[in-house]
């Protein structure tokens, strides 16, 4: 996800500070992983820097004066142009899992020790998301719909991949 977008989408309602700009991120796309103070005001600079923000106001404070951010005309054609455009399918071609597998039949490891794990790592997940996805807004079970699919897709993988380890390993054996 970019993180610049993203503010400048959060901007495009309303100018605020990047205090403000970093509690609505995590609340709306970091829940899992916030954003860290200098990250944002990092970015923000970058933003300011490309003439995609402007100072809107600055206050006095405590501390260092707290500037206010507004998205700039060059801002909004920059977020819609990327909200416009699709984001290029992950296709996991390459999987760590699936050369944790191959790395295993390659040893004389048990891979189907290693899928088992997996699979009970992917549904101790799924129950623990489940669980969040109950107690949350929509936008919390959206989220949640969206990872609990994705795990879905992995257990099938898992599945085929632990129906097919003999084929597997008869190929990558030396």
């Amino acid at each position: 996800m970019s993180i610049a977008q993203t503010f400048l989408g959060l901007l495009e309602s309303s100018p605020r500070h990047g205090y403000d700009l970093k509690r609505a991120y995590d609340e709306r796309f970091g829940r899992a992983r916030p954003l860290a103070f200098g990250q944002v005001y990092a970015t923000l600079s970058r933003l300011l820097k490309n003439g995609l923000v402007e100072v809107d106001g600055v206050e006095p404070g405590e501390g260092p004066e707290r500037k206010r951010y507004a998205i700039t005309s060059a801002g909004v054609t920059d977020v819609g142009r990327w909200l416009s455009q699709p984001e290029k399918p992950d296709l996991y071609l390459q999987s760590t899992l699936y050369t944790k597998v191959v790395l295993a039949l390659l040893t004389g490891r048990r891979a189907a020790d290693l899928l088992d794990t997996q699979r009970a790592e992917h549904l101790r997940l799924m129950r623990e998301l489940t669980r969040r996805k109950t107690g949350g807004d929509f936008s919390e079970q959206l989220i949640c719909d969206h990872a609990l699919f994705h795990l879905e897709a992995d257990l099938r993988w898992l599945e085929l991949t632990a129906a097919r380890l003999d084929d597997l390993a008869t190929e990558v054996r030396p």
